[in-house]
């Protein structure tokens, strides 16, 4: 039996993968979740099947001295197979409204802790291998005026996880990336606060890909950039 980490859990994508994983991955007894709200976590949780262990464990990505005393108490107890890094940051802005702070709040949550989180968790992981898969986005694949900060980190961790793949192999640790397009995420209104969430991708559309990379059918498509979106309209993601 395994047991799954997922960060970012309380709300998108992070919840809707929780959800899809409970019900459709029966090799998973034991989910963590992760993220700053307790309430919404406590939520999820509700959500998902109850056949599994749930545990819930509030983090703020952006305080990474917190993330590693919070990681070295869940790994005190836990054995980690799975993990999903979803948890995700945006304040858009040009560049030259874009603060030192902004800059490095972005980066801090979606790839400091990203890195925190993997390093301490492929410590063990390497022992007897697992899997990884890391939340980016289509923003890190092109140019996107306004959001500089948060496309130039996404674009990071595509370029951190295709590494990662590299490096992990001798582990029997395989690594994927999702860059999922226009989804209805609150993170998404932030970016497209006059776009109607009911004429874009949903959360469940990227859990069901997350759980064909979770069983055996997903081993094949370790080490790439994985991107899933609508085909109408792309330009503008």
């Amino acid at each position: 039996m395994k047991t799954c980490l997922i960060t970012g859990a309380s709300r998108g994508i992070g919840r809707a993968i929780a959800i899809e994983l409970s019900y459709k991955r029966g090799e998973i007894s034991k989910f963590i979740l992760v993220a700053r709200d307790i309430m919404e976590l406590e939520n999820t949780k509700r959500l998902m099947s109850l056949s599994p262990n749930i545990e819930t464990f509030v983090m703020d990505q952006a305080d990474l001295k917190q993330v590693e005393e919070q990681l070295g108490i869940i790994l005190e107890n836990n054995t980690i197979d799975i993990l999903i890094n979803c948890a995700g940051f945006v304040e858009p802005s040009s560049l030259l409204e874009t603060t030192v702070e902004n800059w490095e709040s972005t980066f801090t949550v979606n790839v400091g802790s990203v890195f925190l989180i993997t390093r301490e968790i492929v410590k063990k992981m390497k022992s007897y291998g697992g899997k990884i898969i890391n939340i980016s986005s289509t923003a890190g694949l092109g140019a996107r005026p306004g959001w500089s900060a948060y496309s130039a980190s996404k674009a990071a961790i595509i370029n951190f996880s295709l590494t990662l793949s590299e490096e992990l192999k001798e582990y029997g640790i395989k690594v994927y990336c999702i860059s999922p397009g226009r989804c209805a995420t609150d993170l998404r209104k932030k970016l497209a606060p006059d776009e109607d969430p009911a004429s874009i991708m949903q959360p469940e559309e990227i859990a069901y890909v997350v759980n064909n990379l979770i069983s055996k059918s997903g081993n094949s498509l370790d080490g790439q950039n994985i991107v899933v979106r609508q085909q109408i309209n792309e330009k503008i993601i």
